[in-house]
């Protein structure tokens, strides 16, 4: 095909962006699919190198494909939304993304409650409580990692469930019954353990959740979820009375 004239390359910028456009949204091109190289949609249309670089730096405007230096083009990968007026089970939230969801569990301890512990959890009376760390990933790539606190004068089964195979979020959804619940939305920069945890830098931004659910006046659990702040957004949405 012979080189599109100057005059007709306006237009032809436009259906480059309309035809990688449809394949985006159509599904055709998943999200973190490689778009053709430049040399490559030159040959596909016939145009200059300008015509197809002007195309593309529209569609990454526009939040629908990821520009890498060296790398090429990919179709972007939505953002990880959470819910703020309801408890999410971060492993559906993975799934429901169309990604692969892994569980590492990184600590795990049944202990006597610390004056700490019993502050967090707002309970006076000594007790015990397992204590829980571990971390979420989607596609191999850290999602989220949890500090959670359950108070076992409320939930002694979780003695001895084994959250080594199953998440304690979603064993806590599946077996325990909740009336109230607490969210807390902060933000905080990434220390040295929040950094090697979520693999970014120390010093990025980090999307905090504290959450408090109860049974009645029992304190079921206490959980601080810590996200990538470039990647997680909290969505609610609502009616007036």
């Amino acid at each position: 095909m012979s080189l599109a004239t100057d005059a007709a390359e306006p237009t032809l910028y436009k259906r480059i962006r309309a035809d990688i456009e449809k394949r985006i949204l159509t599904g055709e091109w998943p999200p973190g699919h490689r778009i053709p190289f430049e040399h490559e949609l030159v040959v596909r249309y016939g145009c200059s190198r300008m015509t197809v670089n002007k195309a593309l730096s529209e569609l990454a405007q526009a939040d629908l494909i990821e520009r890498r230096r060296r790398a090429g083009s990919f179709v972007c990968r939505p953002q990880h939304q959470s819910a703020v007026l309801k408890i999410a089970d971060i492993r559906a939230e993975i799934t429901a993304l169309g990604r692969s969801y892994g569980y590492e569990l990184m600590h795990r301890k049944l202990r006597a409650a610390t004056a700490a512990d019993r502050d967090r959890l707002g309970v006076k009376k000594a007790g015990k409580v397992v204590a829980i760390a571990c971390r979420h990933s989607a596609d191999n790539v850290p999602f989220a990692v949890e500090d959670r606190l359950i108070d076992l004068s409320s939930v002694p089964n979780a003695a001895t469930a084994d959250f080594a195979r199953e998440p304690p979020g979603t064993w806590l959804l599946h077996h325990v019954p909740w009336t109230e619940a607490e969210h807390t939305i902060s933000a905080i920069v990434a220390d040295d353990h929040a950094a090697e945890a979520l693999d970014i830098a120390v010093g990025a931004p980090c999307l905090v959740i504290d959450r408090y659910t109860w049974r009645g006046a029992r304190t079921i659990t206490a959980v601080r979820l810590l996200y990538p702040g470039d990647s997680h957004r909290l969505v609610a949405r609502f009616k007036g009375g």
